[in-house]
Parts: structure tokens; C-alpha cells; sequence
């Protein structure tokens, strides 16, 4: 890791003459002040410019701000069906972070039917494990029931709005309906015309885990109880279904006129609590248009806080229905991220899976800046006491961990190196909400979360790691996850995770002014552990243990991605990073959706946009045996959300990058895509970045610093710069070579930089150059 987070540190009174690409210096633009003045910030009047006050002597147009502009360019995006989807990876899908449902025909009827599931409804027996003790539950499901047998639909599920509107036609007449969820409430709307009717029906489902799809209860088992229904004095159905170890799910709905409202509420461990949460959530829902409205304004405050335009037409729909699929999936507070998300389907993963899904499934909120979404670094910050219970009692006074799956509180135990099982998976989740802190620089998140729980983590490692003959420190037997062959020591997923830990709890010590007492053993580690094992193909999985057999996962890989502690700006490294990733491809039987999003963005970070794009495509073509599907969602062995996010964050990593403490602009775009605009695309040292290519060359880049941290700006841009902060004056730049340039720019202050005459600053949609069909089954 070669990042340096601290405080804004300026550079000297005199501005450095700065050089570009090409070998030009850094130039003011004329009439400006010369490129030596000092700048001076909010000098108008003592006014800040950014923040509005005083005369800004350059803006960005951004043609983004209103409704009427959103809406159009996001009903663009959206998903279209006018044929009856009939797999849960065909149809809309809906969700609030807790609630979810996806819609599609009734397995062998002629009705239409919505999900209900719950995010927070699990068992609570960890005697039986993460798939069947402490596992996701079904709740149930809602069946609407034509008179006439269903010819076709017309529907759209609207981004902008997060709706689902649209018609059904059967041989009697037509349905027209919409649909949303908020607030932990479903609401349906639907009206007859010609001679259908309008009925709904709920079925809930046995309280058992979905993992029965693909083997037998453990020994011991005993079902759930059957649930019971009831029918409050208001009409209110509930259906209670309680639970074995102890707890109870509540589903309550009604129907008024044309409208049905339906909440789930969970809790453990009362038995009761469940049914007044259930009812609550409706008397609150009050109607479909009340709660449409609250449900509109947050989903368009929502999308303007970034914006992506790329000329793919799919690919450009395709990362907009990521964004409203994360943003319907978890939200801060909530239930981390299961494999499914909230929308639960039969599957022999029904648990939270922490050796590679998790880390996956949140990439994207960073550069879209949504930190509310981080449901992640909220779990691991809640529930600290129960990784410390994880990991064997011997080690409990200093460590923590998380084993391969888990329930939303984080309850799975950690096997002990030597034993061959997966022991990084913590670690490695704390790099994601690392990353939180870095995007945000939020002193609080390393405080309380990422320190002192990855002080326990990387503890866990110190108790095992021995002097060698070499005189190196060596790991005992640990697994890379769920490669089918165990290295005898030296497990490259490990390595790469107790580097990057020691490094970072060193450089958070100093932030924080913590005199740590295991400093000096974090800096011994540093110094004498061993190196990577490698061999002619790159690196390998572990000591004595090449990567010889194909494999999913590019665990053995970690400190190239996401880690960046062996990365394309060391020069040394570029041959073995090469072969690395060329040989994992090369044995491809065995992979899935996310071997490709995984090398894309090793291709992106090596700067070559050609090959990144070639490998994402892949994940979209429907002759590999693992594709992205009809709606977006993806499949294996049953649904697995992770997929498809990560391939949103391999766009991310074409279009801008943050590593290494360098902001990168544009660096692996496709040769094909001429035209790209990003928006406030949040990068670590918590700035916003707003960039426009045009004609295959970057017009301006403009960078709000949220944190005052340093700036160090990889361009792409050739010719005489100009680089001007937000009242006029020029920044001072310092020239680092490689066409990266170091700017002061003081917290709550913008800095524009081009080159040649100023561009017209407008942020707007490209145009398309690649058309392509809309998701769904249009």
C-alpha cells in the first residue's frame, strides 16, 4: 500500500512550473495571474467561491440538474418487458435495503408473482451452521390472479423512480399496474379494465432454509414451527411464524380500493415484537401515493450524487440498474449484503459469504459516491464482540475473525492457520471499509472500526507466524479460498492480507497519535516476512503449490487487486503481474462471472482499456456458461448479487482510479469509446471528480477536495496545462513526472485543468455510438 492519508500539506509559496505529458509546462490562461502568484483561495470579498459566495470566473454547466432532465436520461436506461418473464432472473425486481421482491409468472399457473422476502429474516440455531442454523428464510410470496389467460405485458421498471408500471393483457381484459417498495412496505396498485378482476393472493413459505435445494438437514434438525394467521379488527391479515430458536417473522397486509400494502417485520430474540413491527410499517405506509411520494424524493436525491455517461448503450444501462440494484439492496444500518441480496430464491448459499462475495458486492459505492449505502462497515463496527467470539478461545484476549459464511451479525467461527481452513476473510473485508474511510476520510471510521478491529485481525496471523531456516517469518497451512488444493505453508491470500495490514495499522496509528505497542512487531513483520511464492507462470497459490488447475476466485492474486501492493507504477513488477494474470486466464474452465469483472480490472489498473473491455464483455455474452442474465441478475448454483456489482466497479476502474494516493483520470478507457463524462465520481482522499473526453482526447478535469487532503493528479492530458482554482487564481503544482501533477487545494475548493484554450465545461450525456437492446425482455 503506498498511500500516505494525513493532513493537506502545501507545496512551497512558489509554484512550481509543472510538466505535462509531451513535456509542456504548466501555463495560466491569458488575463489570469501568473503561474509563480501564490493562489488565494475565497480572496472575492472574502467570499468562498466554491461555496457559492462571490464571482466564479470559471463553472461547470452541468446540464444534470433538473427532474425533467434526469428523468429523461435514466427512462433511457430502464428495463422494458413485453413478453411475461418466468425465472426470477427475468423480471423486475424491487427493494428498500431490507425489503425485496422480484416479479415473474407463477411456476405453472397463469398468475403473476411477487416475491417477499426480507433481508433481516434468518433462523437463530448456530449449533446448525451458517446454511441451515443461523440462514436466511423464506417468507413467502403474492400471487395476482387474471380472470383470462395472459397474453402479453407492457412493462418498464423505471430507475428514476424505482417502479415497476405497466400493463398485463389476458383474454378477459387488462391489469394495469404499479409497484414499489419503501420503508419495509410493498405497495401494489392495481385496476381491472374489460371484464378482469383484481386478486391478489398470499402464500407463505415453510420457515426452512434454502440450502435443502442441495442437501439433506444436519443430524439433529428440527423444523421450524408452522405459522398461524390472524385478522386484526381493521381487515389487517398477519401471517406469525415463529421460530424454533427463539424469535418470530410477522407479514401483515391489506387492500384499500385499488391499492394492497404489505410489511414484513423480524426480531429475536421476542417472540412478538415481530407482529407490532409489521403493523406499524402499513399505519405508516398510510397509501400507495403517500408513500410514493417519500419513495420518489429519496430515489432522486439519490442518483444525483454522481453521473456516468458512456456511449455503450447496454453497458451504460447496465451500470445505472447496478446503482438502483445496490441502492434496493443494503443501505448503512442495515443487514450486511447476503449472496442474494434481499430477494431470496432457492440456493445452496443462503448466508453472507465473506471470502470473496462481500468484498465484491460493495466496490461500486465508493466511486458513485454513495457512503449511505455501506451496510458493510456498519456490520463489522456493530457486532465486534461477536468476531472476537469467532476465533478459538485461546486467542480471544487479542484477536478476531470471520469464518467462510455467516448470518448479518458476523457469526461464524475461524479455523487456526495450520489447519488448512480460510483465515483472511476479515482482513480482507476490512479493506473495503478502508476504503470507506478513504473516500470519505472519515477519522471516526478508522477510529472505532478499522483499527481496532483490524488490530485483533492481523493479531489473529501474529500468534502463528514463525522464524523459517531462511530466517523469514513463515504461515502455517491455510487455504486460498476454495481452491481444492491446500498449500503445506506461505498462502499467497494470507501474505498479501498481513502486508497490507501491517502497513495499514501503522500509517493509522500515526493518524490517530496512537503509540501502539505492537508497532515495533508490525514493523518486524514488515521486514522479515517472506515473499511472495512465485513460479515461471507468476504467482502461486501458496509454498510448494502453483495454480495448476483452473479456478474461480484470484485470491492467489490480492496484492495485485484490490490491494495494489505489487501494481503497474513499479516497473519491477510489470512481467510478474503480466504472467500472473495471463496464466489464471489461460486455465478458464472453472470460472465464473466475476474471473472475468476480476481481470478487467487488472487490465484497467495495467492501463490497457482494449483488453480490460474484451475480458467484460465476456461476462456478457450468452455463450459462456455463467452470463449475466435477462435483468441483470446472475446465477451459479443459485443467485449470487456480487457478480454484476463487481462488473460496475471494472467500469469504474476504466474511467478513474485512486490507488497509491494518485487520482487517475480516464486511464484504461476503451479505444472505442471517444466520448465519456463523469460527475463527482468520489475518489480516496475524499474528492469529487467531474472529467469530459471527447473525441478520444480529455477536454477538462475538475476536482473538489471534500477533505483537504494532497493532491496528486495522473491528467492524460497533453500540451501547455492550465490549472486554476475555483476564484481565478492559479494553483500551485509541482511537476512528479509520469504526467502526474501535485496541486494544493485547500478542503471545500475546486481546481479546473486543461489544456490548450478553455473548453466549454459541460457535463452532459455522450452520445451513443454502440446501441443496444434494453434489459429486461424488451
Amino acid at each position: 500500500m503506498t498511500s500516505q492519508p494525513g493532513k493537506h500539506s502545501p507545496l512551497p509559496r512558489r509554484a512550481v512550473l509543472g510538466t505535462a505529458m509531451g513535456g509542456a509546462a504548466v501555463a495560466a490562461l491569458p488575463g489570469a495571474a501568473h503561474a509563480e502568484q501564490p493562489a488565494q483561495p475565497g480572496r472575492s470579498g472574502g467570499a468562498d467561491p466554491a461555496a457559492g459566495g462571490g464571482r466564479r470566473p470559471w463553472r461547470l454547466r452541468d446540464t444534470m440538474t433538473t427532474d425533467i432532465a434526469w428523468e429523461k436520461f435514466l427512462r433511457g436506461q430502464d428495463l422494458l418487458w413485453t413478453r411475461l418473464p418466468t425465472l426470477w432472473h427475468e423480471g423486475p425486481f424491487l427493494g428498500d435495503g431490507l425489503l425485496g421482491s422480484m416479479v415473474y409468472q407463477e411456476p405453472g399457473a397463469n398468475q403473476i408473482r411477487f416475491t417477499v422476502q426480507h433481508a433481516s429474516v434468518q433462523d437463530h440455531r448456530p449449533e446448525f451452521g451458517s446454511g441451515w442454523g443461523t440462514c436466511r428464510l423464506p417468507v413467502g410470496h403474492l400471487t395476482l390472479e387474471p380472470v383470462g389467460t395472459i397474453t402479453s405485458v407492457d412493462w418498464r421498471l423505471s430507475l428514476w423512480n424505482a417502479e415497476l408500471t405497466g400493463t398485463v393483457t389476458t383474454t378477459a381484459g387488462t391489469l394495469t399496474l404499479s409497484a414499489l417498495i419503501h420503508d419495509e412496505v410493498l405497495a401494489a396498485r392495481v385496476t381491472a379494465g374489460g371484464g378482469e378482476q383484481v386478486t391478489w393472493t398470499f402464500h407463505p413459505e415453510e420457515a426452512v432454509s434454502p440450502r435443502r435445494i442441495s442437501e439433506a438437514p444436519p443430524a439433529g434438525y428440527t423444523a421450524n414451527p408452522p405459522w398461524t394467521t390472524r385478522t386484526a379488527a381493521d381487515g389487517t391479515e398477519q401471517v406469525l411464524q415463529p421460530l424454533t430458536g427463539g424469535g418470530q417473522t410477522a407479514t401483515a397486509y391489506h387492500r384499500t380500493g385499488d391499492s394492497l400494502l404489505l410489511s414484513v417485520g423480524h426480531s429475536s430474540p421476542s417472540g412478538t415484537a415481530a407482529e407490532a413491527a409489521s403493523l406499524r410499517n402499513l399505519r405508516n405506509a398510510a397509501s400507495y401515493s403517500a408513500l410514493r411520494r417519500r419513495h420518489t424524493r429519496w430515489w432522486h436525491a439519490f442518483y444525483r450524487k454522481s453521473f456516468v455517461s458512456l456511449p455503450d448503450q447496454r453497458l451504460q444501462s447496465f451500470h445505472w440498474i447496478q446503482l438502483y440494484k445496490v441502492a434496493s439492496a443494503s443501505r448503512a444500518g442495515g443487514p450486511v449484503m447476503a449472496t442474494s441480496g434481499p430477494w431470496l430464491e432457492p440456493t445452496p448459499w443462503p448466508a453472507v459469504w465473506w471470502n470473496l462475495n462481500v468484498q465484491l458486492e460493495y466496490w461500486l459505492i465508493h466511486g458513485s459516491n454513495h457512503p449511505e449505502l455501506d451496510s458493510l462497515a456498519t456490520t463489522l463496527r456493530q457486532n465486534q464482540e461477536q468476531l472476537i467470539t469467532n476465533v478459538p478461545a485461546a486467542y480471544r484476549a487479542d484477536s478476531s475473525g470471520v469464518g467462510r459464511s455467516s448470518d448479518m451479525f458476523a457469526n461464524r467461527e475461524v479455523g487456526r492457520p495450520g489447519s488448512g481452513t480460510e483465515v483472511g476473510n476479515l482482513t480482507w473485508a476490512l479493506h473495503n471499509v478502508w476504503l470507506s474511510y478513504r473516500h470519505s476520510m472519515d477519522k471516526s471510521l478508522l477510529r472505532d472500526t478499522i483499527y481496532p478491529v483490524l488490530r485483533r485481525a492481523i493479531n489473529y496471523y501474529l500468534h502463528f507466524l514463525t522464524p523459517g531456516s531462511d530466517g523469514k517469518l513463515h504461515l502455517p497451512s491455510t487455504l486460498s479460498p476454495e481452491y481444492p488444493v491446500v498449500p503445506p505453508q506461505d498462502t499467497n491470500y494470507d501474505l498479501a492480507l498481513i502486508r497490507w495490514g501491517c502497513q495499514t495499522l501503522l500509517e493509522s496509528a500515526e493518524l490517530l497519535g496512537i503509540d501502539d505497542e505492537l508497532t515495533p512487531r508490525w514493523q518486524e513483520v514488515l521486514a522479515r516476512l517472506t515473499p511472495y511464492p512465485v513460479d515461471d507462470n507468476g504467482f502461486m497459490i501458496g509454498a510448494s503449490t502453483p495454480y495448476a488447475q483452473s479456478h474461480r476466485h484470484y485470491s492467489h492474486l490480492l496484492m495485485v487487486y484490490p490491494l495494489y501492493l505489487v501494481n503497474w507504477d513499479q516497473p519491477g513488477s510489470r512481467d510478474l503481474i503480466a504472467k500472473s494474470v495471463a496464466h489464471w486466464q489461460a486455465l478458464a474452465s472453472a470460472h465464473r462471472g466475476y474471473s472475468y469483472t476480476g481481470a478487467a480490472s487488472i487490465y484497467a489498473m495495467t492501463g490497457d482499456g482494449d483488453t480490460a473491455i474484451t475480458y467484460l464483455r465476456k461476462f456478457f455474452d450468452p455463450t459462456t456458461r455463467f452470463p449475466c442474465r435477462a435483468n441483470t441478475h446472475y446465477t451459479e448454483a443459485g443467485p449470487v448479487i456480487e457478480t454484476p456489482l463487481s462488473a460496475s466497479q471494472s467500469l469504474h476502474d476504466m474511467f478513474c482510479q485512486s490507488w497509491g494516493g494518485v487520482i487517475r483520470v480516464f486511464p484504461a478507457v476503451p479505444s472505442s469509446w471517444a466520448d465519456v463524462t463523469l460527475h463527482n465520481f468520489r475518489t480516496q482522499g475524499a474528492f469529487l471528480v467531474s472529467a469530459v473526453r471527447k473525441a478520444g482526447t480529455t477536454r477538462f478535469i475538475r476536482i473538489r477536495s471534500l477533505a483537504g487532503e494532497p493532491l496528486k493528479l495522473r491528467h492524460g492530458l497533453t500540451g501547455p496545462l492550465t490549472v486554476l482554482l475555483d476564484d481565478g487564481t492559479p494553483a500551485r503544482t509541482q511537476d512528479l513526472g509520469d504526467g502526474t501533477l501535485a496541486i494544493d487545494l485547500p478542503r471545500g475548493h475546486e481546481v479546473l485543468v486543461h489544456s490548450g484554450s478553455r473548453p466549454d465545461l459541460v457535463i452532459a450525456p455522450v452520445a451513443v455510438s454502440e446501441p443496444g437492446p434494453a434489459w429486461g425482455l424488451p
